[in-house]
């Protein structure tokens, strides 16, 4: 197939465009400039296009003669208008080139009126896109793995704190990119199976003192467990606190077993894996 990637430079956008090269896909990935990670991504046999989503123009020429449209929304920290003038503008190419199977990449959640500002402006786009009448798939991925990446979350690691923006106890969903790339990969190779479906995705489940418990494990030494106070999360971000305190009330509630057990093809990591895949040099390397 013929797969126009947005946010390609991203890590859920690189990690599907990536997914879909090595199973023999063709991909355009739509980049706003030209970055190291857009680079690597034409190494791997991808097409760069470049494009801005306040351009419509751009995108649409994008979205030209693809079979298929795997959309990226905008970065939390961009704020709700963002999210949707992106998935407007994805949504509006989509429709103009005809007939490409759209899979937008929402939260979980952003259904059900959360009041999350960003996850209403989720809301927004899907029924945006329902409205249009595009073929489609919406993807709701719960909260990313890749968040402990972050170089404050690094720096913290390294001084031995997990800290997270929730009590110890509360019970936290979180998806691998590449379970997320992967499940991706298979509703574009199975249209049929998942057109106007809309799907939410968790890779395991774990409190921060189980998650805390397995990532001392994969560093060798002990990691203790931070909750840091709302009240600094609301002064980088009302959006993101707002987020977090919908997290302590419970979240998206993703059946993972039930998710698990009809998709194992996608080989859903758990927290531990992925933690001695992505963090154990960071984790050993402690600092003062």
């Amino acid at each position: 197939m013929r797969v126009l990637v947005t946010g390609a430079a991203g890590a859920q956008g690189g990690a599907v465009a990536r997914s879909l090269l090595a199973r023999g896909h063709r991909v355009r990935a739509l980049v706003c400039r030209s970055d190291p990670a857009a680079a690597r991504l034409v190494d791997l046999g991808a097409e760069v296009a470049l494009g801005s989503f306040d351009e419509p123009l751009s995108i649409a020429r994008a979205a030209a003669g693809v079979d298929a449209v795997v959309a990226m929304g905008a970065p939390i920290e961009r704020g709700a208008d963002a999210e949707v003038r992106q998935g407007l503008a994805v949504a509006e190419a989509v429709k103009a080139a005809g007939g490409a199977h759209l899979v937008y990449a929402s939260v979980a959640g952003a259904d059900r009126g959360t009041g999350v500002p960003h996850l209403e402006g989720k809301a927004t786009v899907e029924r945006y896109i329902a409205a249009l009448g595009v073929p489609c798939t919406i993807l709701g991925p719960v909260y990313l793995m890749e968040n402990l990446l972050s170089p404050a979350s690094l720096f913290a690691l390294r001084r031995g704190v997990y800290a997270v923006p929730l009590p110890e106890g509360c019970p936290l969903q979180q998806l691998a990119t590449d379970d997320m790339a992967r499940f991706a990969a298979l509703v574009l190779e199975r249209r049929r199976d998942f057109l106007g479906r809309r799907i939410e995705l968790a890779s395991d489940e774990l409190t921060g003192a189980e998650a805390t418990a397995a990532l001392s494990r994969v560093a060798g030494r002990e990691i203790r467990y931070a909750e840091v106070p709302i009240g600094e999360v609301r002064a980088r971000s009302e959006d993101l606190a707002a987020l977090f305190r919908w997290l302590a009330r419970g979240g998206p509630g993703v059946d993972l077993a039930a998710l698990h057990a009809a998709r194992p093809e996608v080989g859903w990591r758990r927290f531990e894996g992925w933690a001695r895949e992505h963090l154990a040099g960071a984790l050993t390397r402690a600092v003062a």
